[in-house]
């Protein structure tokens, strides 16, 4: 499943839940991303866990989403690859026996399967979630977003 590998190779990301709400709601903090990491424009896809894509579902409907915005999150989702959790690698990254597996205390368990994902595939998490940190950069290469440099003053 591996998808990035030496010094000169391609950067692949991949996009936390909150990455693609952002891009959804289309405000300044899509807008930014867009502008630093120019995701829709790259050459490599952006990846996304199944578990981002069933979280994405599942705040849709918890808010109540219109079709409107059902169909920008369809189209988006159609612009980015699926990596499926039920991977051999994918089972065995989540369930390492070390400092990975000890900390799924702090972390959501949704969470630790995207990033056990991003193990994996070697690609580098986009997220303006926090909760990755524990496990940057032993076990995965993730980019922190601050929701807050995108707000209006």
């Amino acid at each position: 499943m591996m998808v990035s590998g030496g010094a000169d190779a391609p950067i692949y990301y991949l996009l936390d839940t909150n990455i693609l709400l952002a891009y959804i709601r289309a405000g300044k903090l899509g807008e930014q991303i867009e502008r630093t990491y120019k995701l829709s424009a790259s050459p490599y896809k952006p990846l996304i866990s199944v578990v981002t894509v069933g979280e994405i579902l599942a705040v849709a409907r918890k808010f109540g989403w219109g079709d409107e915005k059902i169909l920008t999150m369809n189209g988006l989702l159609k612009e980015l690859i699926r990596l499926d959790i039920n991977d051999a690698q994918v089972l065995e990254a989540y369930a390492e026996p070390d400092e990975f597996a000890r900390t799924h205390q702090t972390i959501g368990k949704n969470d630790v399967w995207i990033a056990a994902t991003a193990r994996v595939t070697g690609a580098t998490l986009l997220t303006t979630d926090r909760h990755f940190d524990q496990f940057h950069p032993k076990y995965i290469k993730r980019i922190w977003i601050d929701e807050a440099v995108a707000k209006p003053e």
